[in-house]
């Protein structure tokens, strides 16, 4: 026997074990489909492979210089939360769900890393200052978790995207983890054309939701939040914007005042009540109190003046920079960021079939905290022109 079938034999014997002791409810390898089929015979499981595909694109590469809540966190504390981090996090705390609860990990891991690939610099600041140029431009409205899905299928491998199967990409467009949910039960009977039906909703201005349509990406989706509440407070606090007292005694008395505590009662609380069902839930004693900790967060943290001092500076920024390229774009002027750093390495499919406000879109959604800055810098600054960008 040469490698090759030893490879496919010793792959074919692994996954059997594997889904041998998988849920009734979880997503079996033999589920998995992607839109374009490949010639090439891979030996991992498809979702792990989805999941390496996600780890090695540049986007993940730049989820560590993009904004979670604070800007410019590794300016100033690098104990504080990345986009990176908190993407790391979702991906350990989901897994630790999805094994007690006998689901596909490497479907949970897949959707886990690649959820926020779509998120602009300067976090859901970013995501709302890049919606309202959208909107003024024709585009749309733009929501990162579209874009997440957009990276993914038209942006990433020089614009080829990367093929990812259908149940990982329904799970990184369905994570909408700012949506309170009790319980996320999934919708199997979806399909490609729901997928685009929803982008379109929302791209309009409808308020839409959908349930992913594997307890996976359930999964995923509640443990977004699980991952963001006690991280979030633990930031502010190291940070001086709150003290651990000032903490609703309401929600803290149930789920804990730090970030461990209120990760573990969480992660216990879902177990328990999702295991053996096709859901997954809060009871309504800890969903009450997530839900209390949640609103508190958005007062004092999140809608903080103190978080907001380069809120309009910040916004004139996005301004400038698509404008700017947009015309350098128009200008076709090949010594522009946007063409040495991003268009010049797309495919021939890409450039032909994406206008330019996307084209630019795409860019400006794509940068981190630090390009941004040091590009606006740049454009704003002259005498900053002969600043030396790096590669992004």
């Amino acid at each position: 026997m040469n490698n090759k079938d030893l490879l496919q034999k010793i792959a074919e014997e692994k996954n059997l074990q594997e889904e041998a002791i998988l849920s009734p409810f979880a997503t079996p390898n033999s589920k998995a489909f992607r839109l374009k089929k490949e010639k090439e015979v891979h030996y991992r499981p498809p979702f792990a492979l989805d999941r390496d595909r996600i780890f090695y694109s540049g986007a993940f590469r730049r989820y560590t210089g993009k904004t979670q809540v604070i800007y410019f966190v590794s300016l100033l504390d690098e104990q504080l939360t990345s986009r990176s981090l908190h993407t790391l996090s979702v991906a350990q705390v989901a897994r630790t769900i999805g094994r007690f609860l006998s689901l596909n990990t490497d479907l949970i891991e897949a959707i886990s890393l690649g959820h926020d690939l779509g998120h602009p610099p300067f976090g859901h600041d970013g995501e709302i200052f890049l919606s309202e140029i959208s909107q003024k431009y024709g585009m749309g409205y733009f929501h990162h978790n579209i874009q997440s899905l957009r990276v993914v299928d038209r942006i990433a491998k020089k614009g080829q995207g990367l093929n990812l199967t259908f149940q990982t990409r329904d799970g990184i467009l369905s994570h909408n983890g700012e949506v309170h949910d009790q319980i996320l039960e999934p919708d199997p009977s979806k399909t490609d054309k729901d997928l685009q039906d929803y982008i379109r909703k929302m791209e309009a201005g409808e308020r839409a939701d959908m349930m992913p349509a594997t307890l996976e990406g359930c999964v995923v989706r509640i443990t977004d939040t699980i991952a963001y509440i006690g991280q979030d407070i633990d930031d502010a606090i190291r940070i001086g914007l709150i003290r651990r007292e000032d903490l609703p005694p309401a929600a803290t008395d149930i789920l804990g005042t730090s970030n461990g505590q209120i990760i573990d009662t969480l992660v216990n609380d879902v177990v328990c009540n999702s295991y053996g069902k096709n859901y997954v839930r809060f009871s309504e004693k800890i969903s009450g109190a997530l839900l209390e900790l949640k609103q508190f967060n958005y007062k004092y943290i999140y809608k903080s003046p103190r978080l907001k001092v380069n809120h309009k500076r910040i916004r004139r920024g996005f301004e400038i920079l698509y404008q700017y390229y947009l015309e350098r774009l128009q200008k076709n002027d090949s010594n522009s960021e946007i063409f040495q750093h991003f268009l010049g390495s797309k495919c021939e499919d890409y450039l032909k079939k994406t206008p330019d406000g996307i084209k630019v879109r795409d860019f400006l959604a794509g940068m981190t905290d630090r390009y941004f800055s040091t590009i606006l810098q740049k454009i704003v600054v002259p005498q900053m022109a002969d600043f030396k960008i790096l590669n992004v």
